[in-house]
């Protein structure tokens, strides 16, 4: 990988990203209220189990899906795989959330002058995925690279909701990032060469806990 791409690469999955990514717990938040997560084993597991399932089974290989799609410039295709992953979303946070990230970094790539993201707009605005594939293709970022970088951005930033909420330390959280690196990259590594008919995945656990912070009383994320 070229430098510049590994710092494109870097700018993307950064934290500081302006599409709101720290204000989504995507669930964790009722976990905590209803006293499902209360340690930093439980916070662990829950984030094993997602990554074996839902980012193993569906976030990556749609991906690596929106990202062919992006190089040849299949809009159709990518309209395809982007609806299909908002169907998959299971309660109307999540699908919102994917609706609001997605805005908010197509937006960004028209501020970044990314010409092209003014073509794809009305596409790449449906869900953060196919902004970051058209992202990653413009800026030829390799794709294992790109999809170790996208799992690890939404790690982190589960690491982080779970040490505020629960709460935990700033170390406790390290921990947990170290000992997740290698089942996110084995995650990463099988979700590139899925089947089309292998993709999806379904977390009861994940689509309770959302449907259910839909109404929960006191809030601090919007998911």
């Amino acid at each position: 990988m070229k430098n510049d791409s590994l710092i494109r690469l870097m700018q993307l999955c950064s934290s500081a990203l302006p599409i709101g990514g720290f204000t989504y717990s995507q669930g964790l938040e009722w976990t905590v209220e209803c006293q499902w997560m209360q340690t930093e084993d439980d916070l662990r597991d829950w984030l094993a189990d997602l990554i074996s399932s839902n980012l193993q089974w569906l976030e990556i290989p749609l991906l690596a899906r929106m990202t062919l799609a992006c190089q040849t410039h299949d809009i159709e295709a990518l309209a395809y795989w982007s609806d299909n992953l908002l169907a998959q979303r299971e309660t109307s946070e999540l699908r919102l959330e994917e609706n609001n990230r997605g805005r908010a970094m197509a937006k960004l790539l028209l501020d970044l002058e990314l010409s092209i993201a003014t073509e794809w707009y009305q596409i790449i605005a449906k869900n953060q995925t196919a902004s970051f594939a058209l992202a990653i293709t413009q800026w030829n970022i390799p794709l294992k690279q790109a999809a170790q970088g996208f799992a690890w951005a939404w790690l982190e930033n589960s690491v982080i909701a779970g040490v505020k909420l629960i709460p935990l330390g700033q170390v406790a959280g390290q921990r947990i990032l170290r000992d997740l690196t290698e089942p996110l990259s084995q995650a990463v590594e099988a979700g590139l060469y899925l089947d089309d008919d292998d993709i999806g995945s379904s977390s009861p656990a994940l689509a309770y806990a959302s449907a259910r912070h839909e109404t929960q009383y006191t809030r601090l994320f919007r998911s």
